[in-house]
This record gives C-alpha cells, sequence and structure tokens, in this order.
C-alpha cells in the first residue's frame, strides 16, 4: 500500500488532472451528441448541480484575490495567505474538488446515458483523487496552518462543511 501511496504522490503534479479535464470535455461532447430522455425531477437536479458548480468554481477567482495576499495584476491562484473563512471554512477545495465533481454529475444527469456516466465516474474519482495531491501541495506552501485546516474542514463535501460551520456558530 505504501509503494502504491509513493508512486501516486510521485506523479507530475497535473497529471491525474488534466487526464481527468479531457474525459470530462468527452463526458460533455457525448452528452451533447447521446442522450437518453431523462425524468424532469432528474433533469432538474442534473441542472442545479450545473448552476451549483458554477457557483463553487467562479468564488475562489474573487476570495482568493480580496484575501489570499494575490499582487495587483497577478493570477487569482497566486496566494501569499492562507484562505479559510467564507467558502473555504466549508469545504477545502471548492474549484478543482467540488466544482468539477459537481459539473461530472450534473452532465451524467442531463445526458442519461451510460457513457456519460462511465466517463463522468472516471473522471469524478479521478478529480477527488487529485485534491490529495493538491493537499500536500498547500502543506508545501502553508505548512502547519495548512495541517490545522485539513484537520478541520471537509475536502469537498459540502453539506459536512455546512453542519459544521452551523455548529460552530450556534
Amino acid at each position: 500500500m505504501e509503494q502504491l501511496r509513493e508512486r501516486f504522490f510521485g506523479l507530475h503534479p497535473y497529471l491525474i488532472s488534466s487526464v481527468a479535464a479531457v474525459l470530462t470535455v468527452a463526458q460533455i461532447i457525448l452528452a451533447i451528441v447521446l442522450h437518453g430522455d431523462a425524468p424532469d425531477a432528474v433533469e432538474w437536479i442534473g441542472w442545479i448541480a450545473l448552476w451549483s458548480a458554477g457557483v463553487f468554481g467562479m468564488l475562489p477567482m474573487f476570495i482568493f484575490r480580496r484575501r489570499g495576499g494575490v499582487s495587483a495584476g497577478d493570477s487569482y491562484v497566486k496566494t501569499t495567505s492562507l484562505v479559510n473563512t467564507g467558502l473555504y471554512a466549508v469545504v477545502r477545495h471548492p474549484q478543482n474538488g467540488t466544482a468539477w465533481l459537481l459539473i461530472c454529475l450534473g452532465v451524467m444527469l442531463l445526458a442519461w446515458h451510460w457513457s456519460s456516466v462511465l466517463l463522468g465516474g472516471i473522471s469524478m474519482i479521478l478529480a477527488y483523487a487529485d485534491t490529495f495531491k493538491a493537499d500536500q501541495r498547500c502543506i508545501a506552501k502553508f505548512g502547519e496552518p495548512y495541517r490545522d485546516y485539513i484537520e478541520r474542514v471537509p475536502r469537498v463535501n459540502v453539506l459536512a462543511g455546512l453542519w459544521r460551520v452551523l455548529r460552530e456558530r450556534l
């Protein structure tokens, strides 16, 4: 098991997310071409998942610029300080974790076709696995404060994160 873990963390930092991205694009293309007739309730859930993915995908761009210590003119991903409030108090990986999973899920539900489920399922597994590598990169960048953050905030589970935040406020 340790050997598998070493191989996983020894992969190129962006290999897993790149493969997942290709699978997600293929899933979306196939969903446009091959789609079944999903029940209305399933389609609604699919659209809710996609719109939610948009929120989780877009908010980090604004949050990092405001709270991440990003220099003027730099990309929002060039944070210099750990952001652990707002959306980042709910989940650690809203953009490349939660949003990605919601996109794949939404496309699966809207396409209602086995090919979408297959490609989306594999992409979801890879995207989730990539969050482990992202945690390692963040530990290297932010050190012990990020380790503490890992202990408090769920990786991608929005419901668990919201429950934790609500429990702390009550």
